[in-house]
């Protein structure tokens, strides 16, 4: 069973015992017609006839009748009152009820923009000003530079730095955004939001190149070297970040990574950047997209 369909039955739940509660006064009908004595009869309705009361009873399923001067009138009322307030806060519990099950989970759904939410699951959004769209994790892997490994080899002494580079697979992302000033949003109750590097990605044949790692054997520790863009960051809530970078991005490849110890974790973020909104239109109607030629790889 789907969340949605668990909750659309949760509604129809709340609905109905709310519709219970609400007709149950009515099928019911019943009222406690006090005696002066301290008993009462369960009746359906009484009128009263001269110096008589006449009634129906709803245990003999008939009508009968009392002397006005047995029936305590004021005793009846305000057991009616009773009655209905009882009722009223009966509802006043199913509402709270529908309001702590339906609507607070929709006001964990952050409107960050006029008629658009964020989802209120974890993970890593962008805003194109189009749609929200959730990032997909893509693991990197540490390749060597084959070639500088060779004149390593033909070299003698420390003259060249070892490489290697951390590459993700295909040339483009499979997550492709509309915007080149796009918004993104983190959901995370460990502090992922402030952690995160937007990194510029450089787009090969067959991978794409997220940093590049240089050092000397057996002298010095890998120096990580990348194009990071700085990025604005706001905290909308506990565990909620949103991110802006403080310049437009051009069209091309690049990431969210996290950093630990200022080191990259290899499982990124990635996204491409299509195009730009030329223009902003009113309603429903979509803003026209001006694509752009990518950058030219190194």
């Amino acid at each position: 069973m789907t969340p949605r369909t668990l909750r659309l039955l949760l509604c129809f739940g709340v609905a109905a015992v709310f519709a219970l509660l609400a007709f149950l006064p009515m099928a019911r009908a019943e009222i406690k017609l006090y005696l002066k004595d301290g008993s009462y009869q369960l009746v359906k309705s009484y009128e009263i006839q001269g110096d008589r009361v006449r009634y129906y009873s709803l245990e003999r399923s008939a009508w009968e009748e009392v002397p006005r001067t047995l029936v305590d009138f004021e005793a009846t009322a305000r057991a009616r009152q009773e009655e209905e307030q009882k009722h009223q806060e009966e509802l006043k519990e199913v509402r709270t009820l529908s309001k702590d099950r339906f609507e607070a989970p929709e006001a964990s759904a952050v409107e960050i923009a006029p008629g658009v939410h964020l989802p209120s699951e974890d993970g890593v959004y962008a805003y194109d000003g189009l749609r929200v769209i959730r990032l997909i994790q893509s693991s990197g892997e540490v390749v060597t530079d084959k070639k500088r490994a060779a004149l390593l080899l033909a070299l003698p002494g420390p003259v060249l730095k070892n490489r290697a580079y951390v590459v993700l697979p295909g040339p483009k992302a499979a997550v492709r955004v509309m915007a080149v000033q796009p918004t993104f949003y983190v959901r995370a109750s460990d502090g992922l939001g402030t952690k995160l590097e937007l990194i510029t990605v450089k787009s090969r044949r067959q991978v794409r190149e997220i940093e590049k790692l240089e050092w000397r054997a057996g002298l010095s520790k890998p120096v990580e070297l990348r194009a990071a863009i700085p990025l604005e960051r706001t905290e909308l809530a506990p565990g909620l970040f949103k991110l802006t970078p403080t310049a437009s991005l051009d069209p091309g490849e690049y990431a969210l990574g996290e950093l630990l110890q200022a080191k990259l974790n290899l499982d990124l973020w990635d996204f491409g950047i299509e195009g730009a909104p030329a223009r902003t239109t009113g309603g429903d109607t979509p803003p026209t997209i001006r694509r752009t030629k990518p950058r030219p790889e190194d």
